[in-house]
């Protein structure tokens, strides 16, 4: 985001903050504003409108209660005011900010009941089960593909098995991209959940699962780099043969024995 947006985005996560802190009940919150960010993608003309930096803030803070009144609760409503309040850079900066902020607010429900912890592990592991089967993955990101079918198949695959808020953000990235491809949408829910908590998460690819041991003293390692609590991800894929892979962010050590191989293949090749 670019100046302008980066500032309104401030904006809204503080607003954000004093709904939760008022005992809203998160949950019901996070869906409404993803309700709203449907309403505000379905509707180019009101995308415009609310994102337009030549409207007053206050014109476009009008717009939007007359719109929400009576549909959404009072704490959405001054949620959303305060984003439309705001100068925005772009309109999908506006809309991209709402999700995040509906996200956040369903992983605030979470921590709240204690099982964040869960629900970011669980969805890690939702993503790789998808990126892992190709026909999964096309039948829940076909574009056009029966919107009631991709929500069965989520459903099949997590309902009764994770919590309710895995549940729901899996649901929303499967439904509602945004143009964004699936792992794209999980990974930036990943983000939120990490940034929620304070910490950093680091994707692990190894040939075999890591000890208790091997775990601690790699967090350990990684928090002294990073400065921030490490939680990692592992992911085994046996045709590492061995070492490891640590992704944080966009960042990679690859210290694995295939790479290592390779690049000795290619210095006999060449």
């Amino acid at each position: 985001m670019r100046g302008s947006s980066r500032a309104a985005a401030i904006a809204g996560a503080k607003a954000l903050d004093a709904a939760l802190a008022g005992g809203v009940d998160r949950r019901v919150l996070g869906d409404e504003l993803l309700a709203v960010v449907g309403v505000i993608d379905g509707s180019a003309t009101l995308r415009r409108a609310l994102a337009d930096p030549s409207r007053e803030g206050t014109e476009k803070q009008a717009l939007a209660e007359r719109l929400l009144d009576g549909k959404v609760s009072a704490e959405a409503i001054v949620v959303v005011k305060n984003l439309v309040g705001q100068r925005w850079a772009t309109e999908r900066d506006l809309s991209d900010t709402l999700e995040d902020l509906a996200v956040t607010a369903i992983l605030a429900g979470a921590e709240q009941a204690n099982r964040i912890d869960r629900v970011e592990d669980e969805l890690f592991r939702f993503d790789r089960i998808v990126a892992g089967n190709p026909d999964l993955r096309d039948r829940l990101t076909n574009r056009q593909g029966d919107v009631d079918a991709k929500a069965g198949v989520v459903s099949e695959l997590l309902e009764g098995k994770a919590a309710e808020e895995t549940v729901r953000l899996a649901r929303q990235a499967v439904l509602a991209p945004r143009g964004r491809k699936l792992d794209r949408t999980l990974e930036r829910y990943l983000g939120l959940a990490a940034q929620r908590r304070e910490q950093v998460t680091a994707v692990v690819t190894a040939a075999t699962d890591l000890t208790p041991q091997q775990r601690e003293r790699l967090a350990t390692a990684l928090q002294g780099i990073y400065g921030k609590p490490v939680l990692l991800q592992v992911v085994i894929e046996e045709q590492v043969l061995g070492g490891i892979r640590v992704q944080v962010g966009d960042e990679v050590v690859d210290g694995t024995v295939l790479r290592r191989l390779d690049e000795a293949r290619r210095h006999l090749a060449g």
